[in-house]
């Protein structure tokens, strides 16, 4: 078929999909349709004939009776996700069904964005690849708020946002700009939408400030993934009446640690303390070890106002240069963190362990401690190295047991990812300075380990049956095994550099030959990109009612009890623990419901705080490159696509991208299976895992890239 004919078949089939959608109850034959649609000629008349029938064998249609056509409602709409976001820029559906992905066509989209929830008709596939719809109705939106730029040209003022959020621009009547400046960063919401192809109108909701400066750039990441980039005042001031002095009466209502060697030991800017450990031999030999995490639930009482914010926000953000916390900081760096030398509250999980690490006995209690020292990790390892400093027998003694049980859960077949982390050195404009990578250390795994453990049993405490009693509902931090073809293509991927892995069979052979894979590309070229595809192969852990265990922790039960400062599912622990342990059996009977959604909720919104995280990252790896143009660094090729080859400098992990069009020296075409690019002339090949030297081209702020070549 003629590309000519192709097109007009095409316009002919959304002209009926048009027609039925505004006439879905109705029946009708070719010729009525061909009238609706402005079909006079009879070669044109016979395709509707044939295009009806095709919709018919596509169920979109249904037959009434000989020769009358009408929507088969059930079979002819889905609903799912707008992805925007797709490989080679294209736009589908992900129904809500799990089946296969539907392409939607930019004229199809009907006003619809990244992420909004829609209905969407089927159109029949007529031979094509791939399905194909179109929007008819968008049941959410996913956001309400677009960030942008304003520019103001000819007493026009539009906000021009970035084209993942919006592909036009919004324009703002003269009385909604709130006075906002040419070339501020402002957020905007749409007010009137009217023909799918006009662009929106819309309101200035606030001024976020000057583009490039720190703040604003912050601020406008936090925007952009609907986080909240302020406190609101009317809360800290509600947080600022909470009195921080222990009752007495308190005191005798709990198990008093005050006297026994109890520290923290956390990061050098960290100010929010959630959790301390303490530590004493017994007279039978055992060691007892408390984790003591800080007793947020005792001053935030539920359904409070703070409690409500606390829900919408569900965690803490944590951007390069700040934190934006889920508690006022009143709450979460005075009251609650357990600062050294002042008397706390806390709910301990508390072990008796034997010089091999297990567990002989434990309890979980609310308790009163009073912390002895603050230790940064730096501070704690120097002691772990040398053997001397505060409280040196103390952490050698819990160090040697978090190392027994690592290696105890590593058996069992927990997985060992241990990435390396980018940070940033920033003055005090917040401009970065320098660049260094934060790996964790004895310090950091002895800490790790201890919160593991409370985590784990207080699953189980709650999770595993008693007496043949049915499971209390419980929030779980869960994670699925991998998805086996996720699995098999990426064990495909990396035999290419000589590497194996099991996909099938026992879970603790399969997760053991992952860590024999992980072990063994430890510093090579490929470490980086390997490791991250493997956990992209992996299930994303999540919060839930419903307990399957925690493949890559290989633990049965697992939840999340230790940060419940920045962390709200950890608040939703204690207080089900609480519950749990409350005499009075009105009490023990939460809405499962609730909690259902609140996980759901919790998890979204911990995907969205790790988003925001990484564009910080990536912002200021721009901004950190943006005076070393013209520079030449030797990096890795990190990754391959349709129009470029990604390439992250070795020295500072910046990733930016070499467009296939900038290859001068040959037509290079795209090898999707061997994830690669090869010269048609030359066959000169670049892929993934190889060693290049590029020059920094171009740094662009705005649209958050970097542009480098190839020096040869």
């Amino acid at each position: 078929m003629s590309r000519k004919k192709q097109n007009k078949t095409q316009i002919i089939i959304n002209k009926i999909s048009d027609f039925y959608k505004n006439n879905p109850s109705k029946s009708y034959n070719y010729r009525q349709v061909s009238h609706a649609i402005g079909i006079n000629k009879k070669e044109d008349k016979n395709l509707v004939s044939d295009l009806l029938f095709d919709m018919c064998e596509q169920k979109i249609l249904r037959q009434t009776i000989t020769g009358k056509f009408a929507v088969n409602i059930k079979a002819s709409y889905i609903t799912g996700t707008i992805d925007r976001q797709s490989v080679a820029h294209k736009t589908y559906l992900v129904p809500d069904d799990s089946s296969e992905n539907i392409f939607i066509a930019e004229r199809s989209l009907n006003r619809a964005l990244h992420g909004d929830k829609v209905k969407l008709m089927l159109y029949p596939l007529r031979k094509k690849k791939e399905l194909e719809g179109e929007v008819v109705e968008i049941i959410k939106r996913a956001r309400e708020h677009f960030v942008g730029i304003i520019d103001i040209k000819h007493g026009i003022t539009v906000l021009k946002t970035n084209n993942k959020q919006l592909p036009m621009n919004i324009i703002i009547p003269p009385d909604k700009t709130k006075r906002a400046k040419n070339g501020q960063k402002c957020i905007a919401a749409i007010t009137v939408w009217g023909d799918k192809y006009e662009n929106p109108i819309g309101e200035i909701i606030d001024i976020l400030g000057d583009t490039g400066n720190n703040n604003t750039e912050m601020h406008a990441i936090l925007a952009e993934f609907g986080l909240p980039y302020a406190y609101p005042q009317e809360l800290e001031d509600e947080a600022n009446k909470i009195c921080a002095i222990i009752d007495k009466e308190e005191i005798k209502r709990r198990i008093d640690f005050r006297s026994i060697t109890t520290f923290t030991i956390d990061p050098r800017d960290a100010k929010d303390f959630d959790d301390a450990l303490s530590v004493r031999k017994l007279e039978d030999g055992s060691i007892e070890v408390g984790v003591h995490i800080a007793d947020v639930t005792h001053f935030v009482q539920e359904g409070s106002l703070i409690d409500k914010e606390a829900v919408r926000r569900a965690t803490s953000v944590y951007l390069v240069d700040r934190t934006v916390p889920m508690l006022p900081e009143h709450i979460s760096n005075f009251i609650c963190s357990l600062r050294p030398n002042e008397e706390k509250l806390a709910y301990s999980c508390i072990f008796r362990l034997n010089d091999k690490a297990e567990v002989l006995d434990y309890k979980i209690a609310r308790t009163v401690i009073k912390s002895d020292r603050r230790f940064t990790y730096e501070e704690a390892q120097e002691i772990i190295e040398t053997g001397k400093g505060d409280f040196t027998d103390e952490i050698l003694l819990l160090n040697d047991l978090a190392k027994k049980l690592r290696e105890s859960r590593f058996a069992s077949g927990a997985i060992a990812f241990e990435r390396s982390e980018v940070r940033f050195e920033i003055d005090e404009n917040g401009k970065p300075i320098d660049v260094y990578f934060k790996e964790s250390k004895d310090s950091n795994k002895l800490i790790e380990e201890f919160m593991l453990l409370a985590n784990r049993y207080v699953a189980q405490h709650i999770g595993m049956p008693k007496n043949r009693e049915k499971p209390k509902m419980f929030v779980y931090r869960i994670h699925d095994m991998p998805n086996p073809e996720k699995l098999s293509n990426f064990a495909t991927f990396i035999k290419k550099f000589g590497y194996k892995i099991k996909t099938e069979g026992k879970k603790t052979s399969v997760s053991s030959s992952i860590n024999h894979l992980l072990d063994a590309i430890e510093g090579k070229k490929e470490q980086n990109m390997i490791e991250t595809l493997a956990i992209r192969s992996m299930a994303k852990a999540i919060y839930s009612t419903k307990n399957i265990g925690h493949y890559g922790l290989a633990m049965k039960y697992y939840t999340h009890f230790t940060s419940p400062i920045r962390r709200y599912p950890d608040m939703m622990v204690h207080r089900l623990l609480t519950r749990y342990t409350n005499t009075d059996k009105t009490h023990c009977n939460p809405d499962h419901n609730d909690y259902d959604s609140l996980c759901k909720h919790s998890s979204d919104m911990e995907q969205l705080a790790a988003q925001a995280e990484r564009a910080s990252i990536k912002y200021k790896q721009i901004e950190f490159m943006a005076d070393k143009i013209g520079k030449v660094y030797d990096g890795v090729i990190s990754g391959i696509s349709t129009w470029g080859v990604y390439v992250e400098i070795n020295e500072n992990k910046c990733e930016g991208m070499i467009y296939i069009r900038d290859l001068e020296d040959d037509i290079y075409v795209y090898d999707e299976k061997n994830y690669c690019i090869i010269g048609r002339r030359t066959q000169k090949k670049y892929q993934i895992g190889d060693y290049v030297k590029i020059q920094v081209v171009k740094a662009d702020l705005v649209k958050k890239y970097l542009d480098f070549k190839i020096i040869n």
